[in-house]
């Protein structure tokens, strides 16, 4: 079983897909409105495995404040408005389909973020910080945001989202430091990183998964009906994500080394759908539906796109050996 998991977990470009399809059959073919009882599971199951491996006292060391602060300037300052603004394009006539846009780009950085700077030898420490950064911040700002460029649209209580953030970031935080904590103090540094670190993240994915197959039986009629709406979901997504890419790695090439400057561009285009997704489906009820479906269809193209950044990253920065000379 735990090998099934890692091996999923290694291939979410196709998992994400088989997954969607068959939370769709399902929708179409039974009833799928018991399966909210699933969400408050499946997220904490989703959040609580990421935050017992995050290495919050990063955020403390020194070296990249550069790296950082444009990161997150991008993070804060141009991304949530670039998403507002292509959701308000594409979705006048959708305002929770323009919700999900927003929310998928208002919560920054995941694991994941790690994960492809390693793949592309970029600098990890820094990497990690933005990860701690990024979802502090993004978790705290989301709310406020939501209700500026959105409350004009859509119904927003400030209060729920900030209630369901409490629940879907900062407990799981809590109780996944505690328990990294307890397993340091049990095993040691060297026997947690090596074996029981790496056990947690896969679980993580099985949240993931999980809600997405719920987000798609829930809006399988819907889907159904208008058959052309996950093409129309997929153009913004992709405009999002390409404008993104190419503004990072213009920004990371004219001001930061290689290694500072590829952390850059996975902590500013990398978002955590997974918090966005349960923050969709949380905060707002049924209408939120439509919110996580575009969560759940950005999950591909942020997959897809950081795999094939990985294969152009020495063209783009020149290798890894270059900075070290």
């Amino acid at each position: 079983m735990w090998h099934l998991i890692q091996r999923i977990t290694k291939n979410l470009i196709v998992a994400i897909p088989i997954m969607m399809a068959a939370g769709f059959a399902y929708g179409m073919s039974a009833p799928a409105a018991w399966l909210k009882s699933l969400i408050l599971p499946f997220t904490f199951l989703m959040v609580y495995p990421m935050m017992v491996t995050l290495k919050i006292g990063k955020v403390l060391e020194g070296g990249d404040t550069r790296a950082q602060l444009i990161t997150q300037f991008i993070n804060f300052a141009l991304v949530p408005f670039l998403a507002f603004g292509i959701g308000s394009l594409f979705f006048a006539d959708r305002p929770y389909m323009a919700l999900g846009l927003l929310l998928a780009g208002l919560v920054p950085t995941s694991g994941m973020t790690i994960s492809w700077t390693g793949f592309a030898k970029g600098n990890m420490a820094a990497a990690v910080k933005m990860t701690v950064i990024g979802l502090v911040v993004g978790s705290l700002a989301t709310p406020f945001y939501v209700k500026a460029l959105m409350g004009a649209s859509i119904e927003v209580n400030i209060m729920a989202v900030m209630k369901q953030i409490f629940f879907i970031v900062f407990l799981p935080m809590a109780l996944g430091y505690a328990t990294q904590r307890f397993l340091l103090r049990t095993y040691g540094q060297k026997e947690f990183q090596q074996r029981i670190a790496p056990r947690f993240p896969p679980m993580s994915t099985l949240g993931v998964l999980g809600i997405v197959f719920v987000a798609l039986a829930l809006k399988a009629k819907t889907i159904a009906a208008a058959p052309d709406m996950l093409l129309r979901i997929l153009v913004p997504l992709v405009i999002i994500y390409a404008l993104n890419f190419t503004l990072s790695t213009l920004v990371g090439k004219r001001f930061l080394p290689r290694g500072d400057a590829i952390a850059m561009v996975y902590g500013s285009v990398m978002r955590n759908l997974s918090i966005a997704l349960a923050i969709a489906i949380n905060a707002f009820g049924e209408k939120g539906s439509d919110a996580a479906l575009v969560v759940a269809v950005a999950y591909i193209i942020q997959v897809q796109s950081a795999a094939w950044y990985v294969k152009f990253t020495s063209r783009l920065f020149g290798p890894a050996t270059a900075e070290k000379a």
